[in-house]
């Protein structure tokens, strides 16, 4: 599993033969420049799902429900979620959970609508958690998203979601569940990985885990092709003459009579 944002990538991640496509709301982080993931909305969200369908048409597609589209009250996260499923194609939403969301996952799997259960860190409580940490390093804390993860499962989660988890914890989830269970910073005994696509291949905006071995160095290809773009046009080697576009040698020497007789 990868992130993904727009059209043209999401051919190319189908291409590549990526199972799944994550339409996430790091969007608003890695796109749009905000320091979190919290300023994304649903009319941001649906559309990018949207385009990302049209593009990977064969791919497991999970939208990334946005903070505060689903914690208030039941009704509002079937609602938005069916935004995601309807509109914007998409085949599961992930929302982050503890125990206190059960009856909102048990209440949107019953409206038909399957939920992938994000555990461990997640970035939209953030603030309320101190930061950017590993979660579940102590045994009260591991037993308790251990319990949690049962309960996602038993209130009818088709998936979970690993985040920042110490890998003796995520190999205990993944043994213990029959759902898919897809990691981030999570070990290698999760049965799927994703990524954020800008962290995978170095193209600058996201904050990439330690663990992350990056694939390629878009930003350092991307930077000399402008850099080179820069440097043509003001030495006037761009555009090319022979990709010019000439007039008819007999209408500019039309132009010229009439620009002379004015």
């Amino acid at each position: 599993m990868i992130t993904c944002y727009d059209f043209p990538t999401a051919r190319i991640m189908q291409e590549a033969g990526v199972d799944s496509l994550l339409v996430g709301d790091t969007y608003a982080e890695v796109c749009l420049g905000h320091p979190s993931t919290l300023r994304a909305t649903v009319d941001q969200m649906v559309p990018l799902c949207e385009a990302v369908r049209r593009g990977a048409p064969s791919v497991f597609l999970v939208g990334d429900m946005p903070y505060l589209s689903y914690q208030a009250c039941v009704e509002e996260a079937i609602h938005n979620a069916g935004r995601f499923m309807a509109d914007g194609g998409c085949d599961c939403v992930k929302i982050e959970v503890d125990r206190r969301l059960v009856r909102t996952v048990e209440a949107m799997s019953s409206a038909t609508i399957p939920v992938m259960a994000h555990l461990g860190l997640k970035p939209q409580s953030v603030h309320s958690v101190g930061g950017y940490k590993i979660q579940g390093k102590r045994a009260a804390d591991a037993k308790q998203m251990i319990e949690d993860a049962k309960m996602m499962e038993q209130a009818g989660a088709a998936a979970l979601l690993l985040e920042a988890v110490p890998d003796e914890v995520a190999t205990i989830i993944t043994q213990s569940t029959e759902l898919p269970v897809i990691g981030i910073i999570a070990g290698s005994s999760v049965d799927g990985q994703v990524v954020v696509f800008h962290d995978l291949i170095g193209y600058g905006g996201g904050h990439p885990p330690r663990s992350l071995r990056p694939y390629a160095d878009i930003h350092s290809q991307l930077l000399s092709a402008f850099q080179r773009y820069v440097h043509d046009v003001s030495q006037g080697a761009f555009p090319l003459k022979e990709h010019s576009a000439p007039m008819d040698a007999a209408e500019l020497q039309s132009l010229q009579k009439l620009l002379s007789a004015s």
